[in-house]
């Protein structure tokens, strides 16, 4: 009897794990589907690394959403845009040095994306800093020629309707990371 009671609490146990494990996994599934971007305050400093293999999309034109997935420094809000990335200089506080990006590139962004060593890229914040993008991992990929690239006239289109109170904040940098190519259009200004 004391056997059987036992193999039926550690049933019971194991179904709550699976169901925990389940819930946790069905509100990070949500989440993400929301629109939240991860949040790494990091300023001058490149944080984090990228694990498995990452595959573009749209023709190379887009990074891999498992690996670059995009994420934003909380320090900019949309109550700090002002002194924040609406202010003049703000990109080259926050800018990690040439050094570390490189470093990044050669050693994790290119073997992750399977990119050559030879390959001329450019390491990208997919959320740009001047909108409030992080120096983390998760926001930064290898972005294929040409170099300037379309997408840097998105990012400028971007702030200044971020800046003249034309576009939220949140609405910007989840436009620009979830497609840059599509993201003038979801909000309106292309």
């Amino acid at each position: 009897m004391k056997l059987a009671h036992a193999r039926a609490a550690l049933t019971a146990s194991a179904t709550t794990i699976i169901l925990v494990t389940f819930s946790v996994a069905g509100a990070a599934t949500a989440g993400a589907a929301s629109g939240s971007l991860k949040k790494v305050h990091d300023p001058r400093h490149v944080t984090g690394t990228i694990h498995g293999h990452c595959s573009y999309r749209d023709k190379s034109q887009l990074p891999d959403p498992r690996c670059t997935p995009g994420s934003i420094d909380p320090a900019v809000t949309q109550a700090s845009i002002r002194s924040t990335i609406c202010h003049s200089g703000y990109t080259a506080k926050v800018r990690p040095p040439e050094s570390q990006t490189e470093r990044f590139k050669f050693n994790i962004a290119y073997p992750a994306y399977r990119d050559p060593g030879s390959r001329r890229t450019e390491l990208d914040h997919l959320v740009p800093l001047e909108l409030g993008g992080s120096n983390d991992a998760t926001n930064l990929w290898p972005e294929t020629p040409p170099t300037p690239n379309p997408k840097d006239k998105v990012e400028n289109a971007l702030k200044r309707a971020v800046c003249g109170g034309r576009v939220s904040l949140a609405a910007a940098q989840n436009a620009i990371a979830s497609d840059w190519l599509t993201a003038e259009h979801k909000l309106g200004l292309g």
